[in-house]
This record gives structure tokens, sequence and C-alpha cells, in this order.
């Protein structure tokens, strides 16, 4: 995979979790537009355990808040199995920064240059001892 800082990351195979179906579309059409695969969107803990197992994907971008269970713990599960780069997005980072603050953060509302940011932070993170 090729990285460009002006273009971001090459080609990734994406998976979203984000309960808010809006966001989750949004979101998944400015990756799509930079030249990305997404995922079918994960809306709870469980389908983010499910699809990541199912998917293998290069990235995920993961609410950290979901209406059914937390993306923070959806993580931890997978991370159990297999490393996966990251990105905690959430309109509140405060309590995520808390409970994993070594984890690459996206703030709700973001943009594009934001987003690009984050997606190059977390694909240069070592994976976790």
């Amino acid at each position: 995979m090729k990285t460009n800082p002006i273009e971001g990351p090459g080609p990734l195979s994406i998976l979203l979790v984000e309960d808010d179906a809006l966001i989750g579309v949004l979101l998944g059409e400015m990756l799509m537009d930079l030249g990305h695969t997404v995922c079918p969107v994960a809306a709870t803990e469980a389908e983010a355990v499910l699809a990541a197992g199912l998917y293998h994907p290069d990235l995920m971008i993961v609410d950290a808040r979901l209406g059914e269970g937390s993306g923070v713990a959806a993580m931890t599960q997978i991370l159990l199995t297999e490393f996966v780069p990251h990105i905690f997005m959430s309109g509140n980072l405060t309590q995520v920064r808390r409970q994993r603050p070594d984890a690459v953060f996206l703030q709700k509302p973001f943009d594009e240059a934001g987003l690009l940011r984050a997606m190059g932070n977390a694909l240069a993170a070592p994976p976790p001892h």
C-alpha cells in the first residue's frame, strides 16, 4: 500500500462502525470518492465484531458510542484475535481518550483533511504489545 500525504493512503478496504445511518452513508461515500472500498456498515458492537472477522479490513473507523454496545468494546474484542488499524470517532472524545489514550481519534464533525490525517496516523501506528 502506498501513501501520498496529499491524497492519503492508497486503496484500502475500510469497515465503518456507525449507528447513525446518515453519517454512515455520507462517510462511506466520502471514502469511496477517495478510492477506497467500504465494507457494509456495522451499526452495533456485535455487528462490528462479526464484520471484522468476516471482511478482515485494512482499516476500521469506529463510532466510540453506539446505540447497542460500544465501539471501544468492539475494538477490544477484535484486537484479541487480530490487529486492525482503527480510528475512534465521536462528538465527545473525553471518555474515549480516558479509556484508550494511545488510540487515534477523530472529532465529529470533521472534514476530508481531518479524515485523511487520522487515517494516516492509524495506519502508521504500531500494533499494541
